[in-house]
């Protein structure tokens, strides 16, 4: 799959990053997401250049693990329920159809 060249910018840097045309959205909403976080982070401690990106994944990672144990986000039974869903709205549909 062809990958495009997609241009960045993290803490006033400019990057260029490989992206598949499809991926540009996805990765845009990481940059903004990461940018805010590094921000963040920097103003709070006064922290620059490799530790700031440190300390930064580790809180992501962090916040991250703990949506994981808490929960989080199961793809599998939304999927599910959504099956579910779908299944009792034919039932329903079918017996309106008897009515008419």
């Amino acid at each position: 799959m062809p990958s495009d060249t997609l241009d960045i910018t993290l803490l006033g840097k400019a990057y260029s990053v490989a992206c598949r045309p499809e991926d540009k959205d996805g990765l845009l909403a990481a940059v903004a997401f990461l940018d805010e976080k590094l921000n963040s982070l920097a103003s709070r401690t006064g922290s620059s250049g490799e530790k700031l990106a440190v300390m930064t994944a580790l809180n992501i990672a962090h916040e991250f693990l703990q949506f994981q144990r808490a929960g989080g986000f199961d793809m599998q039974a939304a999927k599910r329920r959504i099956g579910l869903v779908n299944a009792r709205l034919d039932g329903i549909l079918a017996q309106q159809e008897k009515l008419f």
